[in-house]
């Protein structure tokens, strides 16, 4: 069922860990199966210059969050703030569309992402938002 990226990611996930003082650091969990993401950001001048995650969950939950760290480094944080749900499962890259439980998992990391980035923009993630 996974693909073999995700698996990789999974296994060997890209940025894991913390940021000693991030701009931005938020934590979510997906109450429907207990995965839980915290993300870590580092900004200057707009920019994100390093990102970290922790995490623990299934494989989708924790792949797309290293699929998504590795994506936004060096992105302004507007576009950051722009990335949305369909950009994520495109990243993704397998069918979820007929599991909504796993498209929560394959959402988590963005969710959490973006809770961070529009607190730091002083403004409030709305469901419409993702």
């Amino acid at each position: 069922m996974y693909r073999e990226v995700i698996l990789d990611h999974y296994k060997h996930p890209h940025n894991a860990g913390t940021l000693e003082h991030p701009d931005v650091s938020h934590e979510d969990t997906n109450p429907l199966c207990g995965d839980r993401i915290r993300i870590d950001l580092q900004i200057a001048d707009g920019i994100v210059t390093d990102v970290r995650f922790l995490g623990r969950g299934c494989a989708i939950s924790q792949a797309s969050a290293s699929l998504l760290t590795d994506e936004i480094i060096g992105k302004p944080v507007a576009e950051v703030a722009a990335f949305g749900k369909d950009d994520m499962l495109d990243l993704i890259g397998i069918p979820l569309d007929k599991n909504p439980v796993r498209i929560k998992c394959a959402l988590l990391a963005l969710k959490t992402l973006k809770t961070g980035v529009y607190g730091y923009l002083g403004a409030q993630l709305e469901d419409e938002d993702l």
